[in-house]
């Protein structure tokens, strides 16, 4: 191995990584926004004029999740060895806002688009860990106001969350990977360029992402396969 031991690894993950576990991802052609509106479900405004609806889309994902039938898989498995077995600091940014890398073992992880299993009223300001449905009638468990439980996630129009972390983590790392994502919704499809020319970069991928040429390496297939082997390849030889 070459003596990169003591440097940091950022890894952003998007949908592709969690679509072998059974999760649509939402750009395919068959994925979530070909069957529901963004406008209807994902902003700030959905929520405001129909409440309902918003919280019903997220209800049914919640339960799809929190369900038993989804697991990690392999891929997720493999990055949480990849943390468990690194000598230096390892840092999973997810878009995603399932808890499959928690699940599979990951501890350093920052969900910059929130998390399903997660509530946040708009009353008091509490985050509170979710798994049932909630509606309008439901009372926040710490001011008891109704109306105000919305789902912690960032919906389009808000600010992602902890990007200062992000950034720091950028800065001062030797290698990034992104895995399954698309490359067109910022600011995470900006970090590759953030760190290009500094760190080492590596894109993961089913097909090469709308920013595939701004990576120095890449590997295309199916995460299963794909992210284990650089994961075995990165701990037996570094890069």
């Amino acid at each position: 191995m070459n003596d990169r031991t003591s440097e940091s690894i950022v890894i952003l993950t998007g949908a592709g990584i969690s679509k072998e576990s059974g999760l649509s991802t939402f750009r395919d052609a068959d994925g979530l926004w070909a069957r529901v509106r963004i406008e209807d479900v994902a902003t700030p405004e959905a929520f405001a004029r129909d409440p309902e609806a918003v919280l019903g889309f997220y209800n049914a994902r919640r339960a799809k999740l929190a369900g038993g039938g989804i697991a990690p898989n392999a891929a997720h498995e493999a990055l949480a060895r990849l943390e468990a077995d690194w000598p230096g600091p390892v840092l999973v940014v997810t878009q995603n806002i399932d808890d499959l890398h928690e699940r599979a073992g990951s501890r350093n992880l920052i969900h910059m688009h929130g998390e399903l299993l997660k509530i946040r009223c708009l009353a008091c300001h509490e985050i509170i860990a979710w798994r049932d449905d909630i509606t309008t009638a439901t009372a926040c468990p710490h001011c008891a106001e109704t109306g105000g439980l919305r789902p912690h996630v960032v919906w389009f129009g808000e600010m992602p969350l902890q990007m200062e972390a992000i950034a720091a983590a950028l800065d001062a790392c030797g290698l990034f990977i992104s895995i399954g994502t698309s490359g067109n919704v910022y600011p995470a499809a900006g970090f590759v360029q953030q760190v290009r020319g500094r760190a080492h970069t590596l894109e993961l991928n089913l097909e090469p992402s709308e920013g595939a040429t701004l990576f120095a390496e890449s590997d295309y297939g199916p995460a299963t396969g794909i992210v284990p082997r650089a994961v075995e390849r990165i701990l037996s030889e570094g890069w």
